[in-house]
């Protein structure tokens, strides 16, 4: 790296190899071819019916993997800023230890794929025909986990403690399609559709752990739409989401 220094400016020159000619360019030659390819390449999306892998999936090409139906969960521990904010770092890290474990292995045990952890939250993926009905209840038995099982261990190990374990989970079904970014040794899968989006967007709603869509509730059996004759669903319109029709619910599933 060269460093030239002036009056006004400090710029700096960094050198990269070109790895189709082995030739050396600066670091904004090289970012400029390779953005210049990136926009120009014509994509590759192939039909998948499950969540590939990243290595199924071309680093330095316009490479996708096309989900024609697949349902999109996050799962989001709610109120982490106030927690770390008034507690003890190890009584949060602890918190975030057991919700995303219990989360984890809940998903996992639907049929779910995890797909990313971003902080205090999950993303997961579910295909299949019945993807809808599995997201679904695998929100049930995270809140279940959430109610059962992780807050009465913090209250039996912290029994003086004010704090309230809450959590929002929210999942849409689309179209979706996924890519790889980022650069080698270094890089992750980008998931483009309108659930993905919507999922994560769902987790910031207040007052109820469960938010779908009006596309995943239509394609529920009634078994998880219904309790005792009763709806356990309450449709809603979301002002900051373009007026979309949502349902939300406070049901839990039980499991042993």
């Amino acid at each position: 790296m060269v460093v030239i220094l002036s009056n006004t400016m400090v710029v700096s020159c960094n050198c990269i190899s070109a790895p189709e000619t082995g030739l050396t360019m600066t670091l904004k030659a090289g970012l400029t071819t390779e953005v210049k390819s990136t926009l120009a390449q014509r994509w590759n999306a192939e039909r998948t019916d499950r969540v590939p892998s990243p290595e199924a999936l071309a680093l330095d090409a316009n490479h996708a993997k096309d989900l024609e139906q697949s349902t999109v969960l996050y799962a989001d521990l709610d109120g982490s800023t106030s927690m770390v904010d008034n507690y003890h770092w190890w009584f949060s890290a602890e918190v975030c230890k057991a919700f995303l474990r219990c989360a984890s292995q809940v998903i996992k045990s639907e049929g779910g794929t995890i797909t990313a952890y971003d902080g205090d939250r999950v993303m997961a993926v579910f295909t299949g025909p019945a993807c809808e009905a599995h997201a679904v209840r695998c929100a049930m038995k995270i809140n279940f986990a959430t109610s059962e099982i992780i807050q009465p261990a913090i209250k039996n190990q912290y029994p003086t403690t004010p704090f309230v374990l809450r959590h929002v989970v929210g999942i849409d079904s689309s179209q979706l399609h996924v890519a790889r970014i980022g650069v080698r040794g270094d890089n992750d899968l980008v998931w483009i559709g309108r659930a993905a989006n919507y999922a994560a967007k769902l987790t910031s709603q207040q007052g109820k752990p469960t938010w779908i869509t009006k596309s995943v509730y239509d394609r529920l059996p009634e078994n998880l739409k219904f309790h005792n004759g009763i709806n356990m669903w309450q449709k809603t319109y979301l002002n900051t989401m373009g007026n979309l029709e949502a349902y939300s619910s406070t049901y839990w599933w039980s499991f042993s």
